[in-house]
């Protein structure tokens, strides 16, 4: 495996599947993503959390956990594999875990969160 990483944000190529994936966040949120190869290239290890989010948004969401104040905290679930494809992955729980009809629903309203074949 190959790893980006900076100030709040990692990204991992896995030479055994050919998979880019990326993370960043912390208390507040959380985001782990699929991304392309192009993407992880444009990653920078002096880049800002903010910055690394915003390129790795463009890829597939996998896993999000929120706890913002804006109301109560919870956790979706995009793609179930993500424990096996990502095992480096610093993911966070906050709150309840959307069920997956709830999530189903978000994924249609949001190209990003479609699972891919």
């Amino acid at each position: 495996m190959l790893f980006k990483n900076g100030s709040g944000w990692k990204a991992c190529f896995d030479d055994n599947n050919g998979r880019y994936f990326g993370e960043y966040g912390g208390i507040q949120s959380y985001h782990l993503f699929e991304i392309t190869k192009e993407i992880f290239n444009q990653l920078d290890e002096k880049m800002t959390e903010s910055d690394a989010g915003s390129i790795m948004h463009q890829g597939r969401h996998m896993y999000m956990a929120v706890d913002d104040r804006c109301g109560p905290p919870y956790t979706i679930v995009f793609d179930d594999d993500y424990k096996n494809l990502c095992p480096w992955a610093n993911t966070m729980k906050s709150g309840k875990v959307w069920p997956d009809k709830l999530t189903d629903a978000v994924a249609k309203l949001f190209e990003s969160e479609k699972k891919q074949p």
